[in-house]
């Protein structure tokens, strides 16, 4: 009796699209490595932002080999290059943008350390917004009759929000004084106080909108987070504020530091911000330079 033919194990006939990682991604050219990159971080399922972010790294890191192998010395040098011409933050951002496009490569071995930063316990002076300049931004944009990114101002100042996450606060959020917040893969409830949730309603009534988003254009389609920050230094420049000073970000950390001020839980605020590391929420703590003057001149130790 003849032994039965062996079939090859159905592991061996996966599809390419199913395969795990392997060098073929370093036979593609660069611009199709930066492409193919996207595309996975898409299926990731980052951010749009993050997508965009680490994409046009990505991007730069394969023009700035030029073609040649990808080496240990390329991506060293590659860092020194953008550590002269970045400050340590900005060239952070880019070497774990960076970084992730080496282990999509199969190259995970190149991956390069980041500068180590010493945290600040104060912010800069040019970055510190305070509340009457955000209130000099909201008269302006009331002025101006930018009602929408008044609103939008008011709604990051009082709950933290990301401007991203203003697509979030729809009519019925409003209605029910929570909005359901999914984002990064994470979700979240975003409280709203009743006196927000009546501008809201008020808005979404005067664009005749009654479900859904609140933060649209006139054709119904979401506020870009872009157009956003345009107008907020286009009115930054109105109110006489300081342009370093002027971004969505710097509501959530006045936010922040409000909260932290009166309620000194960086757990609970962790919880509200939505971050997973409480090592992030400290940053957003950091008290104004003033505020630090103030301390060490309160310390009785210079004779």
């Amino acid at each position: 009796m003849k032994p039965m033919k062996k079939h090859p194990p159905a592991s061996r006939n996966r599809t390419t699209e199913n395969a795990p990682p392997s060098s073929a991604p370093q036979r593609r050219s660069p611009a199709e490595r930066v492409n193919h990159f996207a595309a996975h971080l898409r299926r990731e399922e980052k951010s749009a932002e993050t997508v965009q972010k680490y994409t046009r790294y990505a991007r730069a890191f394969a023009e700035f080999t030029d073609g040649a192998a990808i080496t240990r010395d390329v991506a060293v040098a590659w860092k020194q290059s953008v550590t002269e011409r970045y400050t340590a933050s900005g060239a952070n951002g880019m070497i774990a943008a960076v970084n992730s496009f080496l282990g999509f490569l199969g190259l995970g071995a190149l991956k390069i350390s980041a500068l180590k930063i010493q945290r600040r316990t104060f912010l800069p002076k040019e970055k510190e917004l305070d509340r009457p300049e955000t209130d000099k931004l909201i008269k302006a944009a009331e002025r101006e009759g930018r009602s929408a990114v008044a609103l939008a101002i008011r709604v990051m100042l009082a709950t933290g929000a990301r401007v991203s996450e203003l697509q979030y606060i729809t009519v019925e959020a409003a209605k029910d004084g929570r909005a359901e917040i999914r984002l990064k893969g994470k979700t979240r409830e975003l409280f709203l106080q009743p006196k927000l949730c009546r501008m809201l309603l008020a808005r979404a009534e005067s664009m005749g909108v009654s479900s859904g988003r609140i933060f649209v254009t006139r054709t119904g389609r979401a506020i870009d987070r872009h157009r956003i920050w345009r107008e907020m230094k286009a009115l930054g420049v109105k109110a006489g504020v300081l342009a370093s000073r002027v971004f969505p970000h710097n509501l959530r950390r006045l936010f922040a530091r409000t909260f932290f001020a009166k309620f000194p839980n960086l757990a609970a605020l962790a919880d509200v911000l939505g971050h997973s590391d409480v090592n992030t929420t400290r940053i957003y703590t950091a008290e104004t330079a003033e505020a630090h003057r103030l301390r060490l001149e309160s310390l009785p130790l210079l004779l």
